[in-house]
Order: structure tokens, then sequence, then C-alpha cells
């Protein structure tokens, strides 16, 4: 089998958002791969192993071995399984849809999931929890009022797209956080929305192979 035809190979973290949006990814575009687990906390970190490092040398996950190639960053990665596997589609194909897409992805890839991220929570010390609500609540200030322009059932209208796959996962961080959910209503509705879809489902973290047994559903 050439590289190319080979069966995708996903190194994930059951709890890692950012290997849950290429999950999510896979499993709406109905793309079957195979999962190599790398336990972030484990050893001190898999991720750090030299064998990892020459996969990804920024040591996170996700990390995606497709088409002969390897990729890193959640977002690139599915950009590229949206050009090369574009059913169904994750980016609208009106441009200002797509660029409101990009910006609420964005906003939570760039501007708040890595600062609430283990390495930065390793930093922080002891005022971990409070750190990581404070960089989400901010965030979710401004995602509300952004989504309240451009929701439908969902954070672009009334399809899946890639902010929808960003959206889950920085929910489920913000409630591992103990965030308090009340002042954000949009959020909520399309995260539950979102949540019944079987995408979302079987792309979360209670239902990986890597899932310690006390955290399956």
């Amino acid at each position: 089998m050439s590289a190319a035809a080979a069966k995708p190979i996903l190194y994930s973290y059951f709890r890692s958002s950012c290997s849950w949006r290429v999950r999510t990814a896979l499993a709406l575009k109905g793309i079957s791969y195979d999962l190599v687990p790398v336990n972030l906390i484990k050893d001190g970190g898999q991720q750090f192993s030299a064998e990892f490092k020459a996969l990804n040398p920024m040591q996170q996950v996700p990390a995606l071995k497709i088409d002969g190639i390897i990729l890193s960053q959640s977002l690139a990665i599915i950009n590229y399984l949206e050009e090369t596997r574009p059913n169904p589609r994750l980016l609208p194909q009106d441009p200002k849809k797509r660029a409101q897409v990009r910006m609420i992805a964005d906003h939570i890839v760039s501007g708040i999931q890595p600062l609430q991220n283990l390495s930065v929570l390793k930093q922080i010390g002891e005022k971990k929890m409070e750190w990581a609500q404070n960089c989400i609540t901010s965030g979710f200030q401004a995602l509300e009022q952004i989504l309240q322009q451009t929701a439908g059932r969902y954070c672009v209208g009334d399809e899946v797209s890639m902010a929808d796959l960003c959206l889950v996962p920085q929910v489920a961080n913000a409630e591992r956080f103990k965030v308090d959910m009340g002042p954000y209503p949009t959020i909520t509705r399309i995260n539950k929305a979102l949540l019944e879809l079987e995408a979302f489902k079987i792309s979360h973290p209670s239902r990986q192979p890597d899932t310690p047994a006390e955290l399956r559903a």
C-alpha cells in the first residue's frame, strides 16, 4: 500500500481539546483512522519523547499522519481535510460566513484555549483554577456577543462548521474549570445542540480508547 493510500493515524490525548476538534472533523467527514494515544501527563508527558518530537517538533497533540505527510496544529489539519475531502463542508461557501467561521475558530484557538492550556497552568502554580476561569470568562464574554450576531442553530447559521468544532471542546474546558455558564445562553444553547450530533458524541473525551475507566461514558 502506498503511503498516500495508508489509513490515517491520529496522535491524540483523550482530554486534549485540540485533538477533540480533529476527531470531530474526521468523524463528520467519515474518515476512518487509527488512533495512537499520547498521554500528556504520564511518564512526565509522552509528548516530550524523542519519538514523538520527531513527528511534531512542537511536542503537542494532535498530529495526523495522512496522505504521506504529517500535519500538526488542529486548524491546519481541519483545513487540509476540508480541501482534500470537501464533503460535508466545514467552511461555508459564502465568503462573509466563511470569514465569521474562521474568526470564531481563531478567537477560541488563539484567544482562549492556549491561555488555559496544561503547559501554561503548570507555570501558574496554585492559582491555576482562578487563572483558567478568568481567561475563559473574558473570552466567553466576547464570544457570546459575537455569536448573538452570527448564530443560527450553530455558531454560524444552521450548518456545522469549523467554529463549532472549536466551541464544544472549549465549553467542556469551561465546565472542567467550573466556569459559571449562566451569562452565556447562546454558547450554552449551541453547545447542547452540537452534543446531540453523533460526530461530537463519538469524538467526546469520555469515549476514547485512552480514556481512564473512571471518566468513561
